[in-house]
């Protein structure tokens, strides 16, 4: 009997143990789906059976985070690792909000005490450091690729998230091209892989490639008709194309996602896209006083917006350092500062802190056409200001931040500085672009006015004259004729007026009549430059007395 008895018991854990599985499955599945709130519930209910289901813990953690609550994810780890601390999911876990607080050191030594415990063999392990690395902000993408290639050396690996996640990795680092590559391997492991097939739309639309997005997105839905991130990316690409469409795509993303704030907040997203702005903001306050500080911070950037488009520039400057000092610093982009850079813009005194808010915005976005844009608006504000200076030094802000700038980019930046009266910067910018660009006149032309308006002596301009008419004759002396005799003059005057060097000034007026031989002014110049100096008088000596005046030393006879 006490056999039979433990059979049973034996079997009832078995099946417990089994329908807590499919329960865990059931809520990655959720996950998978981005259904954060249904992921949560199913979660919850695991835990509620078996507190002792760290897979269960693990997931329950990254949903949290997925819904922004970092605080809730990271005490639920720190608990169950107070009484499992050598629980390698759960270490991996507590090491992602280590480097979501900038402990990379120590998140670093988790993850290693994490693999180390396992022999780098577990594949939802190594996934796990991948995730971390992959998805927040400190961490390091090279290393989740590294790991995340160690997971497909282990024998019978046939997990398609580890490629998804080793996409992930590489976007962060800005390889799209090795991210499709790893999305595409996901899929050659599952087919019906609608993520991946997202996600290769997500690259595409980094990179504003319409052409690619947007059927990636479509054939995503087709592998998958319940995948609701990607009828959410259609519905906004449509909002400005074909309302219609977009309201079609939105209403199959309310159909496939779960009833909430999520799906409360898309609304409002939709509003703002569909030019409703009033309604949009009015939603997003809405939703700010129903669900108080639970609310998405995202809400406080949507009355940021449509309270600037309104007019309102108060109420926006407010809401957006509300937005900023909720928000995940993960969320927080370039553009939010943007904005406020703007507002300040357009309030009278506050210039000074836009160009401020508008360094900001360089410094958290990492794409380069972004800071480019933002350098740009800073650059026309001031010059809308008339304030050179401030003009010159965003235009060279924006020459250093392009990977490949071109000469109207050095050539902008060097005659912003010389308008702002700095001829030595701009001596020494439109030196680099002599050297970048030898047969161009322009390095040596600004040149030689930035010395002319540095040097009153004109002693230090004179090397570049030389220089630009030698460029302009070899380019087209037709053409630059008025600038190489405006620089011949300004030769001749120095060698005459300074060096007292006669002929040299001839010399350079000379040339300038075989320019221009109907030139009046300089002909004139050498005809008095010509005329030999008029004769000195000199007091003779008087005849010595009795005789002949003479030097040659004889005697008078």
């Amino acid at each position: 009997m006490m056999k039979r008895t433990f059979s049973l018991l034996l079997i009832a854990v078995a099946m417990m143990g089994s329908l807590v599985a499919q329960t865990v499955d059931e809520g990655r599945k959720f996950f998978y789906y981005e259904r954060f709130k249904s992921a949560k519930e199913t979660f919850d209910k695991v835990l509620a059976a078996n507190p002792n289901s760290i897979d269960a813990v693990y997931w329950l953690g990254q949903t949290l985070l997925k819904q922004k609550d970092s605080v809730a994810a990271k005490a639920l780890y720190q608990k169950y690792l107070s009484q499992n601390g050598n629980a390698p999911l759960l270490l991996a876990g507590i090491g992602q909000i280590e480097l979501m607080e900038g402990k990379t050191a120590d998140a670093r030594q988790r993850f290693e005490l994490a693999l180390n415990t396992t022999k780098a063999k577990d594949i939802d392990v190594l996934n796990a450091v991948g995730r971390a690395n992959a998805w927040t902000r400190f961490g390091d993408a090279n290393y989740a690729i590294e790991k995340l290639n160690q997971a497909t050396q282990v024998k019978g690996f046939k997990d398609p998230e580890t490629y998804l996640l080793m996409g992930d990795a590489y976007r962060r680092l800005v390889d799209g091209g090795n991210a499709i590559v790893s999305y595409n391997k996901a899929l050659s492991i599952d087919p019906k892989l609608a993520a991946a097939k997202y996600d290769i739309g997500k690259v595409y639309l980094t990179q504003k490639n319409v052409e690619f997005f947007l059927p990636a997105f479509e054939e995503a839905i087709q592998l998958d008709p319940a995948y609701a991130p990607a009828y959410n990316e259609l519905s906004f690409y449509y909002f400005s194309r074909d309302i219609n469409k977009s309201k079609e795509y939105l209403d199959k993303y309310a159909a496939n996602t779960d009833q909430g704030p999520e799906l409360e907040y898309t609304k409002a997203d939709y509003q703002w896209f569909s030019g409703d702005f009033a309604g949009a903001k009015a939603k997003a306050q809405q939703l700010i006083q129903q669900y108080g500080d639970k609310v998405e911070p995202r809400m406080y950037r949507m009355v940021a917006y449509t309270s600037d488009t309104l007019g309102d520039l108060a109420g926006a400057k407010q809401a957006m350092l509300t937005f900023l000092a909720k928000a995940d610093p993960e969320d927080v982009l370039g553009a939010d500062y943007a904005e406020l850079a703007n507002v300040a813009f357009k309030t009278p005194g506050s210039e000074a802190e836009g160009f401020e808010y508008m360094k900001k915005a360089i410094q958290t976005d990492s794409v380069e056409e972004n800071k480019i844009k933002y350098v740009n608006k800073a650059a026309d504000f001031a010059k809308k200001l008339g304030n050179k200076s401030v003009q010159a030094d965003w235009l060279g802000v924006a020459y250093g931040l392009k990977k490949n700038p071109n000469q109207n980019d050095l050539y902008n930046w060097g005659f912003a500085t010389y308008q702002a009266a700095d001829y030595l910067k701009s001596d020494s910018i439109f030196a680099i672009y002599e050297e970048k660009y030898p047969k161009e006149i322009f390095g040596p032309w600004w040149r030689a006015r930035s010395m002319t308006a540095y040097d009153s002596t004109g002693e230090k301009a004179v090397p570049h004259y030389e220089k630009f008419i030698e460029v302009a004759k070899a380019l087209d002396s037709v053409k630059y004729k008025g600038q190489i005799v405006q620089s011949l003059f300004i030769l001749a005057g120095y060698a005459n007026d300074v060096k007292k060097d006669k002929d040299a000034a001839l010399n350079y007026l000379t040339q300038i009549t075989f320019i221009d031989p109907t030139n009046e002014q300089a002909k004139k110049y050498i005809d008095i430059l010509s005329k030999p100096a008029p004769k000195t008088s000199t007091p003779q000596s008087r005849p010595r007395s009795g005789g002949n005046a003479s030097t040659s030393g004889g005697t008078s006879k």
